[in-house]
């Protein structure tokens, strides 16, 4: 590896740390943690699931994912739906509200991200770059 390559992804380490934590403050329902935004996020991305998989997914133990979903019934965010064919199974489902709060914590987001980037005051070429940027990064999520 080289000094540049490492000086890159230390740099865009630190600035993806400062963006995440000033946009983890922006969300629909401010009672609700990251990690439940989290799993609703999943939920809506991914539909139903068990618990046991939205916990995997999630990279948590199932003791922990079942404390969200608690929380989260509790709110009216999500409901446990039996297995037709197998009762001792429960899926975990979002509701109506839940896809509520994920749209609006994400439109809220992005419209925190756009502000601070017109605060900025970046040109059209910087924005272009920003755009290249996010392709180029998404890539090297995806791999």
């Amino acid at each position: 590896m080289t000094e540049e390559l490492t000086a890159a992804a230390s740099e865009l380490r630190f600035v993806f740390f400062r963006l995440t934590r000033n946009l983890r403050r922006v969300r629909a329902m401010d009672e609700l943690s990251d990690a439940q935004l989290a799993a609703l996020g999943a939920l809506r991305k991914l539909g139903r699931r068990t618990l046991s998989r939205l916990a995997e997914h999630e990279c948590v133990t199932a003791p922990t994912m079942s404390a969200t979903v608690n929380g989260l019934a509790e709110l009216g965010l999500v409901v446990r739906v039996p297995d037709e064919d197998d009762r001792r199974r429960v899926y975990v489902e979002i509701t109506p509200e839940g896809e509520k709060v994920v749209r609006d914590t994400i439109r809220s987001r992005d419209e925190a991200l756009a502000a601070m980037i017109a605060k900025a005051g970046l040109g059209e070429k910087e924005l272009a770059t920003l755009h290249d940027a996010a392709v180029a990064l998404r890539k090297v999520i995806d791999s």
